[in-house]
């Protein structure tokens, strides 16, 4: 099985351009289902998820075409299944998406509990809440949902938790409902705010996205049109931990700084130098980087997506830092690996206590989750020896060009 290399490698030091986010564009690519019309999708990433969810797509009856490397077409114009194979819904969890949409277009869908990271307990039950808030019937049986109705009625629901998936979900169900959806304590990730602004393209009446309330006027139908993904901010925040962790200057391009404020605060009480411009984050490290605080919250909080890569960087900080996990409570999977690379860690309960130690030495290491992997790469980047990382696939999930980007900064970096 391939296994992603990384050896003690120089700082790191040059431009990096940033893909478009994956947490945008999973749910964007679902929410095509919507739409009647040709639909351009421009920085769209080269990733897994990506695949996977454009195979989603086909099965339903969409045609997809990759127009290039980052551009993809597809048209949703004559969709005629509401059933979404196991085989993809158990290979990754944003697949559950296109849940919403179907129940919308199509007025029933057929899914499996959706796969993913097992980064903890991520329950669909907001989702329901939200169909059956919207009037529709839904059935579990043996792990498979059907939900379905006659006609979706809009409704004021109220979210136990700002969900993401949950908000985007309960969006692309109303966008065609009868009447006004109000979601209240609705999540106000970038990425909310990018998927309303595709669906208002495509003709819905959407306002509030970005916003802990969100109000949604039903329409006849959706069309077409072009749509560019944001940048992914937690792309651009792991080029910018390892700028700071190997002591490096790297210009992050393609950002929006606004959406990676915690990152770059974060980033400045270590010692590094940060330095915002309009599209690009200029980050120097130094030899003295000092213990931080970091608490993981929804947004505009710091990112739990970017909890490991700070983990790893932590490691090296002089003094003792403190992590607070409090969105998912089995995300600590990546300690025992670094441990093995000689970090010196302990956890308490969601809190995970970190002595800096002097370096860090390689070992053969297994990527937990996607942010996991990240964290053990950027900590090979700085650890004596050859580190070897396996179960790269979850990396593969959520990075794109990931080692020809690394290498371009003088990473040592290679597949075996």
């Amino acid at each position: 099985m391939e296994k992603i290399m990384v050896e003690k490698s120089p700082p790191l030091k040059g431009r990096v351009r940033i893909s478009g986010a994956k947490n945008s564009a999973l749910p964007i690519l679902a929410a095509s289902l919507l739409g009647t019309e040709d639909i351009i999708l421009d920085d769209v990433p080269k990733l897994k998820d990506v695949e996977v969810m454009c195979e989603v797509l086909k099965s339903l009856g969409s045609k997809v075409e990759h127009l290039d490397k980052s551009t993809i077409k597809i048209n949703s114009a004559n969709i005629n299944n509401y059933e979404t194979k196991y085989e993809l819904m158990s290979k990754m969890r944003a697949s559950f998406l296109v849940m919403g949409p179907l129940l919308s277009r199509l007025g029933k869908t057929k899914n499996s509990l959706p796969g993913g990271c097992a980064i903890g307990t991520r329950p669909i039950d907001l989702h329901l809440k939200g169909f059956k808030a919207l009037g529709a019937t839904i059935d579990v049986d043996h792990g498979n949902i059907n939900a379905y109705a006659d006609k979706l009625v809009g409704e004021k629901i109220y979210l136990d938790f700002p969900s993401v998936g949950a908000t985007e979900n309960i969006m692309m169900a109303a966008v065609l409902a009868q009447g006004e959806t109000i979601i209240d304590n609705a999540a106000m990730e970038p990425e909310i705010v990018d998927l309303a602004s595709f669906l208002s393209k495509l003709g819905a009446d959407i306002k509030g996205a970005g916003t802990s309330t969100i109000r949604i006027k039903g329409v006849e139908k959706l069309g077409g049109g072009v749509h560019s993904i944001i940048p992914d901010r937690i792309e651009a925040g792991t080029f910018m931990v390892a700028a700071a962790i190997t002591g490096g200057d790297i210009i992050v391009e393609n950002v929006i700084t606004s959406h990676v404020k915690p990152v770059i605060a974060k980033l400045k009480e270590a010692g590094c130098e940060v330095i915002e411009n309009e599209d690009t984050v200029r980050v120097i490290g130094t030899k003295n980087l000092k213990a931080i605080d970091v608490k993981t919250m929804p947004y505009p909080g710091f990112p739990t997506d970017m909890q490991a890569q700070f983990m790893a960087l932590m490691s090296l900080c002089e003094g003792t830092s403190v992590c607070i996990e409090t969105v998912f409570e089995n995300r600590f999977m990546h300690v025992d690996e670094l441990k093995r690379m000689g970090a010196d860690i302990k956890i308490d309960g969601r809190s995970a206590i970190i002595q800096g130690v002097s370096n860090l030495t390689s070992a053969p290491v297994k990527a937990s989750d996607l942010r996991a992997g990240a964290a053990l790469v950027l900590a090979g980047l700085v650890s004596e020896g050859v580190t070897e990382i396996d179960n790269i696939y979850h990396i593969d999930r959520g990075y794109d060009d990931i080692e020809e980007k690394f290498s371009k900064l003088g990473a040592i970096i290679y597949r075996k």
